[in-house]
């Protein structure tokens, strides 16, 4: 089970309820914040700060969903990110290319208008696409979840970009 999912007490599943995350996230937090330990000694401090950090850094990769699958497809062996994963089928580049100049032109024109219509339709390609990535945990097809993952990555930068222009 990856270190993030065991120091969250959480079952090592792409779905995870949100508010109970949240929860846990604050509750650990709390438990380890540094200032806990402003009078015990240095070891002890050191170790809260490293253990503040990794809960931290926990609640990173878990509440982002792309980070969270690609820590349980390299429970399974699998690296989501590798350079073998860069082939994308035809279509999906076509949008891509498509969704690029759109956001060059509505740059060009400075044109809020068009980057949040933008937005808003990356946004639900993103959406459909956590969708299918829920799928494919839920029927173990590992394989599937890992092409999906660069995919989703590059309408996240995407979206990114977007909202720097806006």
């Amino acid at each position: 089970m990856p270190r993030p999912f065991q120091l969250f007490n959480l079952p090592p599943q792409f779905d995870l309820d949100p508010a109970e995350l949240e929860q846990t996230y604050r509750r650990l937090a709390a438990r380890f914040h540094p200032d806990n330990t402003a009078t015990a000694s240095a070891f002890e401090q050191k170790q809260a700060v490293m253990m503040a950090a990794a809960v931290n850094e926990a609640y990173r990769l878990l509440s982002q969903p792309l980070e969270r699958a690609v820590l349980l497809l390299q429970a399974q062996g699998i690296q989501a990110d590798s350079e073998e994963r860069t082939a994308f089928d035809p279509e999906f580049l076509m949008q891509q290319m498509e969704w690029r100049e759109e956001l060059a032109d509505a740059r060009a024109e400075s044109s809020t208008e068009r980057l949040a219509a933008l937005d808003k339709r990356v946004a639900a390609e993103e959406a459909q696409l956590l969708s299918k990535l829920s799928a494919a945990f839920q029927a173990a097809n590992y394989a599937q979840a890992a092409e999906i993952v660069p995919q989703g990555r590059f309408l996240a930068k995407l979206r990114q970009e977007i909202r720097a222009a806006l």
